[in-house]
């Protein structure tokens, strides 16, 4: 994961999250979900003030050590999103980077999100695009997409832990429910020069893995 993250966040979703929340310097900005603090550290490489907020231990552990190692003014703390302590906000902007279809009280998370902004901030958020969660494996399969259930929620199974279907309406409409404006959506495609069909990834070329959105706290 270091210093960019992954395949699919360095080729997929650190363009479009740093589009999407616009210039960053001086900026006040939440990393809701930080993880062991790639984002935080690119934020604050661009001039943001980045708190990060992390439950895991480890991954709390090493993005605390890493600013140890190399200061960049990044305050880490370990918290549940569905139960913040006072981070000193509110924040000019609040990125989630594919972590609410990680949580299973998401809307919880969410809230607490949009309620660490201040009136006119930017909330951007990321997750597995609800119509396309199984797309490299389907396609490495069938050569095409399949999907049999779309309209309930269920959990994806994994190595460590489950993430959780959801609808695109159940993220968007309890954005609206929270007193959002929603400013774009995004579904950033792969560039064909660095997809490869022994992976699936030639599949992130055709249709969109991933789902960003930007939204304006009224």
């Amino acid at each position: 994961m270091e210093p960019e993250g992954d395949f699919c966040r360095r080729h997929l979703l650190n363009a479009s999250l740093l589009r999407l929340l616009g210039p960053l310097d001086g900026v006040r900005v939440l990393d809701a979900g930080c993880g062991h603090g790639y984002l935080s550290r690119m934020l604050a490489d661009r001039g943001a003030e980045v708190v990060g907020v992390e439950p895991a231990r480890a991954l709390y552990d090493y993005a605390v050590k890493k600013e140890a190692a190399q200061p960049r003014g990044i305050r880490y703390v370990q918290a549940d999103l569905c139960d913040l302590p006072d981070l000193g906000g509110p924040f000019d902007a609040v990125v989630s980077n594919m972590v609410l279809a990680s949580i299973p009280d998401w809307s919880t998370a969410m809230r607490a999100c949009v309620e660490s902004l201040a009136p006119g901030g930017v909330f951007v958020f990321s997750i597995n695009h609800p119509c396309f969660e199984q797309l490299a494996p389907t396609w490495r399969q069938h050569g095409e997409y399949r999907i049999r259930e779309y309209l309930r929620e269920y959990p994806i199974e994994q190595t460590h832990a489950p993430d959780f279907h959801r609808t695109l309406s159940t993220y968007l409409n309890e954005l609206t429910r929270l007193g959002c404006r929603l400013r774009e959506l995004d579904e950033p495609g792969l560039a064909p020069a660095v997809a490869s069909p022994s992976d699936g990834t030639e599949a992130y070329v055709e249709l969109p893995n991933f789902l960003l959105v930007a939204a304006e706290r009224r």
